[in-house]
C-alpha cells in the first residue's frame, strides 16, 4: 500500500513554509496541506498494532556491518510480533525493513521528499510520502512502542534528541530507547549525559537509553520494557 501526497516538491514546500512571514491566506493554505499529511498518515497507520521505529543513516551499503546489524534487528523485531517502521529510504532504513519482510513481519516506510529524491526501498508493505519533516517525525513517534537509533548523521541525532526531549518533558510516555552500535554511540552519549548531569540540565533517571551491539539483546530489552509499561 502506498500513500502519496499531491502538490509541489516537498523541498520547495518546506522551504516556503520556513522562509518567514508570508501572506496570511498562503499560510492558511499551507496549514491545510500539513493537516492533510497528518490525516493521510493517521489513516495509513492506525491499525498496525505494536511497532518499533528504527532510525539511522541512509548511507550504509549492503556490505556494511551496521546494515547487517539493522537487518538482523528487523528480523528479530518482526519475529516477536512487532511491526518495523523506518524513514523508508536506503541504508539502515532499507536493512531494517528488509529483515522484517524476510520473516513475514509488517514493514512500513515514512518517506520524505528531498532534493536528491530519496526513493522508497523495495522492502515495504506500506509506504507514505511526506513533504514536511516535522509531520513525518510525528508519525514515526506516534505509532511506536519503542525506538532504536542506529548510527547516523544529523538527521538521526535530531530524531534521537527530539524523542528523548519528549520523554524528559513528559510529553510522551517513557518508551524503550536503544542505541545500537556501542563504538559509535557510547562516547557521544556518555559525554552528553555526563555534561548535562554535571551542569544540572538533566536529572539522573529522567531519560534512559540502552546501548547495545546485540540485536537479540536489544529486542529482549524492548519487549521487557513494553511489558513493564503495560503492567504499570
Amino acid at each position: 500500500m502506498e500513500i502519496k501526497q499531491p502538490g509541489e516538491s516537498g523541498t520547495i514546500a518546506e522551504q516556503a513554509l520556513l522562509r518567514g512571514p508570508d501572506d496570511l491566506l498562503v499560510d492558511f493554505d499551507r496549514a491545510v496541506k500539513v493537516f492533510n499529511e497528518f490525516v493521510a498518515g493517521c489513516r495509513a497507520l492506525y491499525d498496525i498494532g505494536p511497532a518499533v521505529t528504527v532510525f539511522g543513516s541512509a548511507r550504509f551499503g549492503v556490505g556494511h556491518r551496521y546494515y547487517q546489524m539493522a537487518r538482523e534487528l528487523g528480523r528479530k523485531l518482526a519475529e516477536t510480533g512487532l511491526a518495523v517502521i523506518t524513514g523508508g529510504g536506503p541504508g539502515i532504513m532499507e536493512a531494517a525493513n528488509r529483515g522484517a519482510r524476510e520473516v513475514g513481519g509488517l514493514s512500513i516506510g515514512c518517506n520524505i521528499v528531498l532534493p536528491q529524491e530519496q526513493k522508497p526501498n523495495p522492502y515495504l508493505d506500506r509506504t507514505l510520502h511526506f513533504d514536511y519533516f516535522f509531520v513525518r517525525k510525528v508519525m514515526l513517534v506516534k505509532y511506536s512502542s519503542g525506538f532504536v537509533f542506529m548510527p547516523g548523521g544529523f538527521g538521526t541525532l535530531d530524531e534521537m534528541f527530539e524523542t528523548l526531549t519528549l520523554v524528559q518533558t513528559g510529553k510522551m510516555d517513557s518508551f524503550p530507547c536503544v542505541a545500537m552500535g556501542q563504538e559509535y554511540w557510547k562516547p557521544m552519549i556518555d559525554f552528553a549525559v555526563e555534561s548535562m548531569h554535571r551542569e544540572g540540565t538533566l536529572a539522573p533517571g529522567e531519560v534512559n537509553i540502552e546501548i547495545s551491539d546485540s540485536p537479540g539483546e536489544a529486542v529482549v530489552y524492548i519487549q521487557e520494557e513494553i511489558r513493564r509499561a503495560k503492567v504499570g
